[in-house]
């Protein structure tokens, strides 16, 4: 399983390319690593481990919308 159909099935995306895109920019981290590479394998145990980077700007938009800053 890729890196984008993961986020897309997490709703981090709203479509496949666009999971992509966020990939290509670096705006996705599994673990401690940030992660360019849109053809990245996810492994089961790797789903819980996916998040936005703590620079990224997708990531405040995010928080602000949910009150969390």
């Amino acid at each position: 399983r890729r890196l984008p159909v993961v986020m897309f099935k997490l709703n981090m995306a709203e479509t496949l390319k666009a999971a992509t895109t966020f990939i290509e920019q670096g705006h996705i981290r599994v673990g401690p690593e940030v992660i360019t590479d849109p053809a990245f394998l996810v492994t089961r145990s790797m789903e819980d481990f996916i998040t936005w980077t703590d620079t990224s700007a997708i990531r405040k938009q995010v928080m602000e919308y949910n009150d969390m800053v």
